[in-house]
């Protein structure tokens, strides 16, 4: 164990607070589950960062990192179908992705190819982190905007008679809500389209193995050897 695996330990035990604070709604459960998340999404950028710097780079941790990402994006976007902020197909439709990639990455590694995130990955993970934190703490900071400025922008923002049926959302909504909505349906596209690039780039290199019967998938179970 070293310090990139206990950050990635920490985001893992932080998945459960923050379904427990969403979903029960304690009080200040915007608040401290916007904490919750942005801790757990700071260390997602620090055990890798110390992981490169030191070399400290180990199978476990390649194994546990993107499994604690998609444990707290799933963990966010289910809470959210709680609080009636996201509809649930589209949580669907992000997750599906998360576990097909998971399940592609699994087969490449058996065999014997890593299939490198590419930067729609990353930008989709960002999308998706600035949309959770504007959806669960957008509520309480266009409130307090409100309430400071006086401004409506804040309380009803002016394109929201246009979009809110494609957004899902049918109250009256603020900037932060607004921009919250805005960048998931960004998320689900970027999703989709690394998705698709994955998909390509597995084919790509392992599809010649399977259409050859040469993979490992294709090979059969070798007989058990039968103790007299």
């Amino acid at each position: 164990m070293n310090l990139p695996n206990y950050l990635t330990f920490a985001r893992i035990l932080m998945v459960p607070i923050l379904v427990v604070v969403l979903m029960t709604r304690v009080q200040h459960h915007q608040i401290i589950g916007a904490v919750v998340f942005w801790i757990a999404s700071i260390t997602d950028f620090y055990d890798g960062y110390f992981a490169r710097k030191y070399r400290q780079v180990t199978v476990l941790g390649k194994l546990l990192d993107p499994l604690a990402d998609k444990l707290l994006i799933s963990a966010a976007l289910i809470s959210l179908i709680e609080l009636d902020m996201t509809p649930a197909w589209m949580a669907f439709i992000v997750l599906s992705r998360e576990m097909a990639i998971t399940g592609l990455r699994g087969i490449a590694s058996e065999e014997g190819i890593t299939i490198a995130a590419d930067r729609i990955g990353k930008w989709k993970l960002g999308a998706q982190i600035a949309a959770v934190s504007c959806l669960i703490f957008g509520p309480v900071l266009d409130g307090w905007l409100y309430l400071w400025t006086d401004l409506g922008i804040f309380h009803l923002w002016s394109v929201a008679t246009f979009f809110r049926g494609a957004l899902h959302n049918t109250q009256p909504w603020g900037l932060f809500v607004g921009l919250g909505q805005i960048l998931m349906w960004i998320a689900l596209i970027l999703a989709v389209w690394s998705a698709v690039m994955y998909f390509r780039a597995f084919w790509l290199k392992i599809g010649d193995r399977i259409l050859a019967g040469t993979s490992r998938l294709t090979e059969g179970e070798k007989p058990e050897e039968e103790i007299p």
